[in-house]
């Protein structure tokens, strides 16, 4: 990483108070459907003719979505939501901004509103969704959308509820809960000592959505993820089998006291690790997440001993996993950014391990968006500061208009570090700036997330920023560091031209990031995805240490000196 001496003097004199890190957040092969941008060059809505009603949704939930301004699909909604209404197995990858949360959240109410017993039998169990997602704060966005969707006297149409951070085990039994994979694990196991939660709540799951599922694929959430769908999947061998275990396959008995241990086949019991820890929740926070091709993971929490599961460990959970049962669930995966090479990629495992399963591509997947206008400009480290100064200032002179009449830009740095240091700058300059990044305390996220979106400004920001969260009318995205990965990349580009708005993205660069850079913009010249100009994070880190060396080597020097 390549910080300009003014960016680190800045840093340095700055003795600001490190927040303590928050354990707890407060709060997104088969046959392929390609979307089809409609005649009238529309890149977002569905072409005419094509309504909430004609998708096979009722008059009350269509009218719901018109009450919120949601007044015709988009055109990932348009593809995705019949498959998702037929009962396969779906993959949505398509670009941020395009609609995929209430893309899979609308076809589940419509289903779960449908099965409902309401005043019927009230033994009946109603059928449930369970909606995965990274950390607590995408959550409670999605609660959040679920419950703005409310019928003609203003009740919400669904119930929905959360499981993480702060918020335990709901009194009432929600149509649709959502929580990250530690905390299911958590409420299913510590909390609930006789076991009786854990049949009845898996039986009653049958849709299971997996939210940024390239990231809970990979990396430090893929231990959970193995265990929670061999338990999800419990069922289905009961269904094919009898209950009757088999060598190689994880066998759970619900009777006689006995629980669901689900072991691996090299005797690692994962339970233990989760219980009275919620660690990985905070991982998406963590710019030092671990690389997705990392040999071995470390689960359970950090500070703890753990258990180290190998890479032959997770292709064992894996293989066991694609076991084929009778279906008696429906799996959704939603992804913005979902890489196919090679068989460690997010991309690759879906279409080994759910061959059946219908995918929805995104016009713009990987690709660059036709309503985003992007600039780059190379600097050093006399001309960093200034030009990422005049970048602020050109965002809030631009005759670009919200709605509500407020300039926003969002400001990305790769560090915490860096993060503190260019928002002492911007904030000297004149400009009211909040910080977000995995060292404040959630309150503290949450609050200038609040003030941002009400009063505008700039947000000055990690990658924590830069997945999943819907801040509505970013018009501006400036890169005071380039991205370290394609996939940070896509995301950061991603918080503008959202919903079919326009945006403009400012990214600045040094010469060790040229190269990098230059690829990047060819493939968006020539509609190539961004991902070939560089595939994964490893390539592209070693990429960008081997510039450093030849081209940062002395600039590094001299800031640190």
């Amino acid at each position: 990483m390549i910080v300009s001496t003014k960016f680190l003097a800045a840093f340095q004199a700055c003795h600001f108070t490190r927040y303590q890190s928050c354990r707890r957040t407060l709060r997104r092969l088969g046959t392929a459907a390609t979307l089809k941008v409609n005649g009238s060059n529309d890149t977002f809505f569905a072409e005419e003719g094509i309504s909430w009603t004609s998708l096979g949704l009722s008059d009350r939930l269509s009218r719901a979505l018109s009450n919120v301004g949601l007044e015709k699909p988009s055109l990932v909604q348009a593809s995705c939501i019949p498959s998702i209404l037929s009962g396969v197995d779906v993959v949505v990858a398509a670009e941020t901004g395009s609609g995929k949360t209430h893309g899979y959240l609308v076809p589940l109410m419509e289903k779960l509103c449908n099965n409902s017993p309401g005043g019927g039998d009230k033994t009946q169990r109603n059928l449930q969704s369970l909606v995965l997602c990274p950390n607590v704060m995408l959550c409670e966005q999605v609660v959040r959308m679920a419950n703005g969707l409310q019928d003609d006297t203003g009740e919400p149409l669904i119930k929905i509820a959360a499981v993480c951070g702060k918020q335990g085990w709901p009194s009432i039994e929600p149509d649709i809960l959502v929580s990250t994979p530690a905390a299911l694990l958590n409420s299913l196991y510590a909390i609930d000592a006789k076991r009786q939660r854990l049949p009845a709540f898996m039986s009653g799951v049958k849709y299971v959505v997996f939210d940024e599922a390239d990231m809970l694929l990979c990396g430090s959430f893929q231990n959970q993820v193995i265990r929670l769908i061999h338990m999800l999947r419990f069922q289905e061998k009961l269904l094919s089998r009898s209950g009757k275990g088999e060598d190689g396959v994880v066998d759970v008995e619900f009777e006689d006291g006995e629980n669901l241990h689900g072991e691996f086949e090299d005797g690692g019991n994962l339970r233990g690790e989760f219980e009275g820890s919620d660690s990985e929740e905070d991982s998406i926070a963590d710019e030092e997440e671990e690389d997705h091709e990392s040999a071995v993971v470390v689960v359970g929490d950090p500070s703890s001993k753990g258990v180290e599961v190998d890479s032959s460990t997770i292709r064992k959970g894996w293989r066991r996993v694609r076991k084929t049962y009778e279906r008696s669930k429906q799996y959704i995966f939603v992804a913005a950014t979902l890489p196919v090479n090679g068989k460690k990629t997010a991309g690759g495992v879906l279409k080994w391990m759910f061959s059946d399963a219908n995918w929805v591509n995104g016009n713009y997947l990987h690709h660059h968006n036709p309503r985003l206008e992007e600039k780059w400009i190379e600097v050093n480290s006399g001309t960093q500061v200034g030009a990422l100064i005049d970048a602020v200032k050109e965002g809030f002179d631009s005759e670009m208009n919200n709605d509500d009449g407020l300039r926003r830009t969002m400001v990305f740095a790769n560090t915490v570090e860096a993060v503190e240091a260019v928002a002492k700058i911007l904030m000297k300059a004149g400009f009211e700036c909040y910080r977000y990044h995995r060292d404040s305390s959630m309150e503290e996220r949450a609050q200038h997330l609040i003030a941002f979106q009400e009063s505008g400004g700039v947000l000055v920001c990690t990658d924590a920023a830069a997945r999943g969260l819907d801040i509505q009318n970013v018009s501006h995205v400036i890169q005071a560091e380039f991205a370290t990965s394609a996939v940070d990349f896509l995301h950061r580009v991603g918080r503008t031209a959202r919903a079919g708005r326009p945006g403009v993205v400012t990214s600045l660069y040094t010469e060790a990031n040229r190269d990098l850079v230059s690829a990047v913009r060819k493939a968006g010249e020539l509609q190539m995805p961004v991902e070939k100009a560089f595939s994964r994070k490893r390539s592209f880190r070693n990429r960008l240490k081997k510039s450093s060396g030849k081209a940062g080597g002395a600039s590094m020097a001299v800031a640190t000196a």
